[in-house]
């Protein structure tokens, strides 16, 4: 292992300072359990520097002073998480995630809305990001200027908290980005960088000239080419600094320790608000090295569990939720209880809508089969559309098996989502569109993309299939805000100078104040698809078979049904079954034969008989509870 600088400092030489200090018991015990650990990742981050020691003593010091300062109520909550460390594997978590202006106007609005939320079944509410950020266009606020400040326009920090409180109170636990692969152009950090302050200089990646530019591009890939070609931008003054995303956006340089630090800081202050679970942005861009695609580097890996083990001294009841679109392998590689405990499931949610349009689920059944296992203590979080774009992150390697070309079928499923192919029945919109290189991904909300706008008979049935699977495959599910009640895009985007060139905007409308005044009127898409859609939440919730992450995949023999069991500790389990066509499909009897055939229809509550196997609607579902033999 390498040792850091200034090794007398040792992880005892540590633990004698803070027994010296007399600090807290609890705090003693976390560190004593942790420090090891991140003394571990230092050294192999850090351990060729002068200041590494110095940097790592900071941040014990840092999480100390967090932890004494942690109001009693989360100190409470955290003992509480500590000794139920599967609290967010029930099948009672459900989340919701929204825009807080575009839904309900501030902070107070949200308050307000705790009863609706509580009416279906929220235990998890994630606002996207809210912090202090840039006029016009702020990537939809994931530039941020200022982690401890909230944006004017929504409340302040102290309304946050109480909001946390009331959440809280109310059983929901508060989710918000931590953007921190960069921040805005506007933050006193990159001011003081830019100005070549002392200690700021290194916080960024500045060079003076094209050369190391140059020759970085040379393995990085283009993220947002409408915005500017390349990894860098130009500085007014000449020099070049890395900007991964827009030009806004600029990464920080997390080679620096002292960069670590302040982050360390602004997640622990984050914690002492009532943030309990912190959604890790663009977590596979943090590390840089040349010669590399700087992306997904082991670096990034470590500095995930370096902050995972400051969070345990001083926050130790906080989770980490990954956010990688990347690679299915490389997706998987960034969970575990000691990196990030729950994470996005992109690959499940870009192969639904693959599905759908081919009324194949064989690519989505081989993901099941194959990619959905994790680490105990961990969690997918299962989502049908999320605030961003859906990119078709399928391997290629997995569809060459079922005799699919990978990027034939990606040009496919753009042209189908956006109204480009023959019979489609979507409405959505391209993004981030390269002639060059013919890459795009697709905008549009689920009710606009499943054909509820376009007016298609089997529209409300594909809303209701894609939010079955996401409820049913194990881990926590999140609902887009607004989907419930079928919301369609908002095409208004193009004409809001900040927001016009980011056709993203179209699925995040504001909320749709009609269609929730509808949701009870079973005449309207509105009403129809929320009452099908809250009787999945609530049957959901009264099924332990649902809880945990535990999926068995079960071969249908039809390949346009999706297929697998939920095992539950009660000789019973939950079989799952989903038909993607456009018509209305068998499973025989001899298929089923694994099973008693007494079997119960979870979402109807009747009874149905195996023996004379089932019927799957075009685009339906069935939860059936069976005694497998």
């Amino acid at each position: 292992m390498t040792q850091l600088q200034g090794t007398s400092h040792d992880v005892p030489a540590i633990l004698a300072d803070l027994t010296a200090d007399q600090v807290d018991r609890e705090f003693l015990a976390n560190a004593e359990v942790h420090l090891p650990r991140l003394h571990d990742l230092f050294a192999q981050l850090y351990g060729d520097r002068a200041d590494g020691f110095e940097r790592l003593a900071s941040v014990v010091d840092l999480a100390r002073r967090s932890w004494a300062a942690r109001p009693a109520d989360l100190r409470a909550l955290d003992r509480a998480r500590e000794s139920e460390p599967e609290w967010f594997e029930s099948e009672r978590m459900v989340g919701g995630v929204c825009y807080v202006d575009r839904y309900a106007g501030g902070l107070s609005g949200i308050r307000d809305s705790i009863p609706y939320f509580r009416e279906l079944g929220l235990t998890y509410l994630h606002l996207m990001p809210l912090f202090e950020s840039p006029e016009g266009n702020s990537d939809g606020g994931y530039a941020v200027s200022s982690y401890r400040r909230v944006n004017p326009k929504l409340g302040t920090m102290a309304d946050l908290v109480e909001l946390a409180a009331e959440l809280r109170r109310a059983g929901i636990s508060l989710v918000v980005d931590f953007i921190f692969n960069h921040t805005s152009n506007e933050h006193r950090w990159a001011q003081k960088a830019v100005a070549g302050e002392r200690g700021y200089e290194d916080f960024y990646l500045i060079f003076p000239d094209r050369e190391m530019p140059d020759a970085y591009e040379r393995t990085t890939r283009e993220i947002f080419p409408d915005d500017h070609p390349g990894s860098f931008v130009q500085l007014d003054d000449g020099r070049w600094i890395w900007a991964t995303f827009y030009h806004f956006q600029w990464d920080l340089n997390y080679a620096n320790p002292a960069v670590f630090e302040a982050m360390a800081g602004e997640m622990l202050y984050l914690a002492n608000q009532g943030v309990e679970i912190l959604r890790m942005d663009a977590v596979a861009f943090i590390w840089k090295r040349l010669g590399t695609t700087c992306e997904s580097l082991p670096e990034a890996h470590l500095l995930l569990q370096a902050f995972n083990a400051v969070l345990r001294m001083a926050a130790p009841g906080l989770l980490f939720k990954s956010e990688a679109i990347v690679h299915p392998d490389e997706v998987v590689s960034y969970i575990s209880p000691d990196e990030c405990q729950i994470s996005y499931n992109p690959l499940q949610m870009a192969l639904t809508w693959e599905a759908l349009a081919t009324r194949d689920g064989r690519l989505l059944q081989q993901a099941l089969e194959r990619r959905h296992a994790l680490p105990a203590g961990t969690a997918w979080v299962n989502y049908v559309r999320s605030h961003d774009d859906i990119g078709w992150t399928f391997a290629d390697e997995d569809a060459a098996e079922l005799g699919i070309d990978g990027s034939p079928h990606r040009r496919f499923l753009n042209d189908f989502y956006v109204g480009r192919a023959e019979g489609t029945f979507a409405r959505g919109v391209p993004f981030q569109e390269n002639p060059r290189t013919g890459d795009a991904r697709v905008t549009g909300t689920t009710a606009s993309l499943a054909g509820i706008e376009a007016g298609d008979a089997g529209g409300e049935d594909r809303v209701i299939l894609a939010h079955a699977l996401a409820l049913s495959t194990g881990g926590i599910p999140l609902l887009y805000l607004g989907d419930e009640v079928a919301q369609l895009n908002d095409y208004g985007y193009s004409d809001r100078p900040e927001e016009a060139g980011d056709s993203r905007w179209v699925h995040r409308p504001f909320r749709p104040a009609q269609n929730y005044a509808d949701r009870r009127d079973a005449d309207t898409p509105a009403g129809r698809v929320f009452a099908r859609l809250t009787r999945l939440l609530d049957v959901r919730r009264a099924t332990p078979e649902f809880s945990g992450n535990e999926l068995i995949a079960f071969d249908a023999h039809v390949p346009s049904v999706v297929a697998f069991l939920r095992p539950g500790d009660n000789g019973f389990a939950v079989l799952v079954l989903a038909n993607v066509a456009d018509s209305a499909v068998e499973i025989d009897a001899l298929t089923l034969s694994g099973m008693a055939p007494e079997a119960l229809d979870l979402v109807s509550s009747a009874p149905i008989w195996l023996g004379v196997g089932v019927t799957l609607a075009a685009h339906g579902t069935r939860w059936l509870r069976v005694r497998p033999r």
